[in-house]
């Protein structure tokens, strides 16, 4: 199995909040965008702990998923 976390997380520029993050900043999502390896993912609260690494395809159907309401958020 491929590693999927991402090391130095923290130290890496270009963190944004997921648009579908709660409002209240208490489910907050932060996404790294054009990593070579998929779509960093991480807790907003917890900057400096782990990231993980979703690959491009799995990280599209998800964000397709949540857009097309599956989740009841979009």
């Amino acid at each position: 199995m491929a590693e999927c976390t991402i090391r130095g997380a923290a130290a890496r520029t270009g963190w944004r909040k997921s648009s579908y993050s709660g409002p209240d900043n208490d489910s907050c999502l932060e996404v790294l965008d054009r990593h070579p390896h998929g779509t960093p993912v991480r807790d907003s609260k917890n900057p400096h702990g782990p990231a993980i690494v979703v690959p491009s395809g799995a990280w599209g159907a998800f964000v397709g998923a949540v857009k097309g309401g599956v989740f009841g958020l979009g």
